[in-house]
């Protein structure tokens, strides 16, 4: 066999042999087209992939690649944090050291050899090695390169504000100082983006390709439109002809259907069209991703709450008496089915966001919990920051509330708004208090917390609360707020009620992973048990110890 016919002047050919050799199920279809991108892709390119298909080892692959074919080539990995940059460096070397077709490349004795920055053996002396990894704010300056790979350099963490997108924006120019001046020299950039404003939508500007492997296919025309032709052949090739359904998985072998509808419950439905969809040209519909339609309204008893409760988006569920303060499309729904069976709740907490004595409120949330769902019960928000009023108010709707726990966010006042309320609570309603320092930017937290309850329906609201809201001005309102959020710092006037909510739900969620589908057969489990027991004592005389917890019904 001739140099010019050898297997791996396709590239496909190694991915295949390296899977095998990782012993890693074939390559897929979509990791093939990702593979053929980037060995016949233009110089500068930008490979967007869902989570977990592989572009970062396909890359490793295709440095190993690049090396195998031209030992003299330089190549410079880059990424948001300098870890993930030598992370990809060492995988590289360890596939040079354990592949038996690429063992000519380890360097020798007297060659760099350092996880981090290491040449091939083949190389010639110089003074850039085969390869080097890097942080985006690490030491770029003095590097040299025929190919440069931008892996991840969006992050959530430097991607989060204007001012720091502004500034990687400018970090990634120096790129252009880096490249050698060849006409084989590339820079490719693997990424997910981070913001509807991620700067990968920046680089055709700058002259380079994006090409989108999405999770799913396109819902429909428009939303196929949204990619601006960006979309990979393979995929919308198939959407076109109709081998591709609308919404159906683009690759169901690895990322079926049921996989990704718990990534979209866990992601929430705007993190899944970033993640997972790559779509950064959001409609207001994603934008604004906390909608009143995923929310369940009922009456909710103070103590008691029904064992399982469905939801349903069909019209007939519709609320007609409570008006939405949503966006168009957006309704309240009544349940499809609530269960005649009633237990207490497992859990009851007041959450307050406390404020000063300006403009802003002193939110508060009432939550309750039973076999996996959240019951808002009360909600609302006390002007006169840290005043007598305010605090015996709040007292007393604990009290009324019976509420077992008050969550108190620490982060104002550094603690002073618990002092004044403890001697408050002593005298009028004696309850447990905690304090919960919150970090991160706000607006992005307090989605993160509600969307996945909310996608899940998780979230019963009572519907007199639902009413009472509605008497506010608008910006104060509970159910405005949460419908007008969106991950923009600063997006809300007014927040307070809607972090209250968020502190209450963020407090519930390890004990959100029960699987609610299966409590109501656990329940007629425990009723059925208890009726045996009953009957076994009055007709026989017997009983048995007390050793299961219904017993205590």
């Amino acid at each position: 066999m001739t140099e010019r016919d050898h297997p791996f002047l396709d590239f496909r050919n190694l991915v295949f042999h390296i899977w095998k050799h990782l012993n890693l199920p074939a390559p897929t279809p979509v990791q093939y087209d990702i593979s053929s991108y980037l060995q016949h892709g233009p110089r500068r390119r930008v490979i967007e992939a869902f989570r977990g298909i592989g572009k970062s080892w396909l890359t490793a692959a295709y440095v190993c690649w690049l090396l195998w074919k031209d030992p003299q080539h330089k190549i410079l990995v880059v990424s948001a944090s300098k870890d993930r940059a030598d992370a990809f460096s060492i995988f590289v070397k360890r596939l040079i050291e354990t592949v038996p077709e690429l063992a000519h490349l380890k360097p020798r004795g007297d060659q760099r050899n350092s996880n981090l920055a290491f040449d091939v053996g083949p190389a010639l002396p110089d003074q850039s090695p085969s390869v080097k990894s890097v942080g985006i704010t690490g030491q770029l300056t003095g590097s040299r390169a025929d190919t440069i790979i931008a892996d991840d350099v969006e992050v959530v963490k430097n991607s989060a504000t204007v001012t720091q997108r502004e500034k990687l924006a400018e970090l990634i120019k120096e790129f252009d100082a880096i490249l050698k001046p060849l006409a084989s020299s590339e820079i490719i950039y693997l990424g997910t983006p981070q913001t509807e404003e991620s700067i990968y939508n920046l680089l055709p500007a700058r002259g380079y390709e994006i090409r989108v492997w999405p999770a799913r296919y396109p819902k429909d025309q428009k939303h196929y439109l949204q990619y601006l032709g960006r979309l990979a052949p393979f995929i919308a090739e198939a959407f076109e002809d109709g081998r591709g359904p609308p919404w159906s998985p683009v690759e169901p072998t690895r990322f079926h259907e049921e996989d990704l509808l718990k990534r979209e419950a866990s992601y929430g439905r705007s993190g899944f069209m970033l993640q997972f969809m790559l779509d950064t040209t959001l409609s207001d519909a994603e934008r604004y991703p906390l909608k009143l339609t995923d929310l369940l309204v009922m009456d909710v008893d103070r103590e008691a709450a029904p064992i399982r409760i469905m939801w349903s988006s069909g019209p007939e569920y519709v609320l007609q008496d409570i008006p939405s303060v949503g966006f168009t499309g957006d309704r309240l729904h009544r349940p499809m089915y609530v269960a005649k069976d009633v237990e207490e709740f497992t859990g009851s907490v007041m959450s307050i966001d406390p404020s000063g004595r300006g403009g802003d409120e002193t939110g508060y949330a009432v939550t309750k919990l039973l076999r996996g769902m959240v019951f808002l019960r009360r909600a609302g928000g006390l002007k006169g920051g840290y005043s007598d009023e305010t605090l015996e108010q709040i007292a007393h709707v604990a009290r009324a509330e019976k509420v077992k726990t008050i969550l108190v966010e620490s982060n104002f006042g550094d603690g002073m708004f618990v002092k004044l309320l403890e001697p408050v609570l002593r005298r009028i309603y004696p309850c447990a208090i905690e304090e919960v320092r919150s970090i991160g930017q706000k607006e992005r937290r307090i989605i993160d917390t509600l969307e996945p309850v909310m996608n899940q329906h998780r979230l019963v609201v009572d519907a007199a609360l639902l009413r009472a809201d509605q008497k506010d001005d608008s910006q104060y309102q509970l159910f405005y707020q949460l419908t007008r959020i969106t991950r923009d710092r600063g997006a809300l006037r007014h927040d307070d009620r809607l972090d209250a909510l968020a502190l209450a739900v963020k407090f519930w969620t390890d004990y959100l992973d029960r699987d609610v589908t299966q409590e109501e057969d656990k329940r007629a489990e425990e009723l059925f048990e208890l009726e045996l027991r009953k009957f076994e004592e009055s007709v026989f005389g017997l009983s048995r110890p007390r050793d299961n917890y219904y017993d205590n019904y």
